[in-house]
């Protein structure tokens, strides 16, 4: 049914960090859907390479996300490399918009209101996202998702508005779409899966929570202080708020290594990192992030399954009014 030119299904793949790779995005683009990837914290040739990998494995679009909280010095490197899509969010695009256009790449930018959907709309984007609080990772939003989307999708014309937060099946994506918006963002859902990146314990943690078990907190601020983000309560978090939820320097067990890298890289407590595939030590104790969509997330499966099942159930929900 293409929707859009670029997106065969309305099912968009969340960037989640260092769990997306080469793998899981190209599984998703190939599904039907639009996989993505985090470069914001890659390095440019870390970056290329990426990019140039996921090229090999699909021929369909994906797109590279940059939080602009923090200089996208990637962006020249992934554009180069061909990347076909750039999505923004975490800042003002302005003084990056123009070398993603240059380069013929499509753009994605992230609102959370009706007056930054207006702010975004100034630069043209081919589509935005609109986030809740529902939403695992860092959570840009302030409001629940309803509540935003219907607001956004009174400003945004004819620019399709994608909806994101506490999205995990193709009831949810039918939810949103009858509400007006041109598809959903799942981004804890594609992290349990095969091809994610999350390490085994981390992505059977999810299988196992409910929404009761994420929090909104401020705990794992790592090197991206006062951000918000939704994780699951795990031994960091309890010990923190068993202190009081003390600042930064006061904190129990601060300074503690909890993991360690493939590459010997310390992994702090607090620190806003994931444990990954290869990650060694107590990955328990790290950031876990997750949505409240952990409520309906009870498998593990192939990227390409969890597309189809979306969009098989979503499809029929729709069809019936």
């Amino acid at each position: 049914m293409p929707l859009l030119p670029w997106c065969d299904l309305p099912i968009i793949q969340a960037p989640v960090g260092s769990a997306a790779g080469a793998d899981l995005c190209a599984a998703v683009s190939n599904a039907g859907g639009l996989g993505s990837m985090a470069l914001t914290w890659r390095k440019p040739d870390a970056a290329r390479e990426l990019v140039l990998e996921v090229r090999g494995k699909t021929d369909r679009t994906f797109f590279a996300n940059f939080v602009l909280h923090f200089e996208p010095r990637s962006l020249g490197a992934a554009l180069d490399a061909g990347v076909p899509m750039i999505t923004f969010s975490w800042g003002d695009p302005g003084p990056y918009v123009a070398d993603v256009r240059s380069a013929g790449a499509l753009l994605g930018l992230q609102a959370t209101s009706a007056a930054s959907a207006l702010a975004m709309l100034e630069w043209q984007p081919d589509f935005l996202i609109v986030q809740g609080t529902e939403a695992g990772g860092h959570v840009q939003a302030h409001r629940p998702l309803v509540h935003t989307l219907l607001e956004v999708l009174g400003v945004a014309g004819s620019t399709p508005v994608f909806a994101a937060g506490g999205l995990a099946t193709g009831a949810d994506l039918a939810r949103v779409m009858r509400l007006g918006a041109a598809g959903g963002v799942f981004g804890t859902r594609f992290v349990a899966t095969l091809e994610s990146e999350a390490h085994p314990g981390y992505r059977s943690r999810i299988v196992e929570a409910s929404s009761g078990d994420t929090v909104l907190t401020s705990c794992f601020d790592g090197d991206w202080p006062y951000a918000m983000h939704r994780v699951l309560r795990n031994s960091t978090f309890d010990r923190w708020e068993a202190a009081g939820c003390p600042r930064n320097g006061l904190r129990p067990g601060e300074g503690d290594v909890v993991g360690v890298t493939a590459s010997g890289a310390q992994l702090l407590r607090y620190e806003d990192s994931i444990p990954r595939l290869d990650t060694a030590g107590d990955w328990e104790a790290m950031a876990l992030y997750a949505g409240t969509s952990v409520d309906r997330i009870d498998t593990i499966g192939p990227a390409a399954d969890v597309v189809g099942d979306i969009w098989a159930q979503a499809q029929s929900l729709l069809a019936a009014g």
